[in-house]
């Protein structure tokens, strides 16, 4: 560590990461540049479009206004720690069946709000869905494709009632 830089410490899809950081480098920018994980886009550099969207224990937040000396000890997944083992998630199929991944720059967004939103609330409202996915642009789509990518994942996710008894 320098003047000029801060080392931290954090799990980063489930593995446990420790790197020297400027101290005014913004996560996006040490995920994509320092990390190498380039699904983590970064479109606006103000925290507007979404496109940067990570989870940082488990809530959204772009990552292109978050400092990245903030996630000192933080869990983070990107786009990258979603898929396990190769197999896609759920919500990244329901994309895909759905047709809602259009040219695919807001879509790594679009799949961390939608996990963000579906591991806290397996059974959604329209009204939220819409809400979660509110700070995620899409140039591309009426968003339509995307709220059935969302409802179809819920129900791929949702318990099978009697399973497990």
């Amino acid at each position: 560590m320098t003047a000029d830089t801060f080392d931290i410490t954090f799990t980063l899809n489930g593995l446990r990461k420790s790197i020297a950081v400027r101290t005014d480098a913004m996560l996006a920018e040490v995920l994509r540049e320092n990390l190498g994980l380039l699904g983590t886009k970064v479109s606006c550099n103000e925290g507007e479009c979404g496109a940067c969207t990570v989870l940082i224990d488990g809530r959204t937040a772009n990552s292109c206004i978050v400092l990245a000396l903030e996630v000192d000890g933080c869990a983070v997944t990107t786009i990258e720690g979603v898929a396990v083992g190769g197999v896609l998630h759920p919500i990244q199929e329901s994309f895909i069946e759905e047709g809602a991944v259009h040219c695919g720059y807001c879509t790594p967004g679009m799949i961390l709000s939608t996990k963000a939103l579906l591991d806290h609330n397996p059974d959604p409202t329209t009204g939220e869905v819409r809400k979660a996915l509110e700070g995620n642009l899409c140039r591309c789509t009426g968003y339509n494709r995307i709220l059935k990518a969302v409802s179809r994942a819920a129900e791929k996710l949702r318990p099978t009632p009697g399973a497990g008894e």
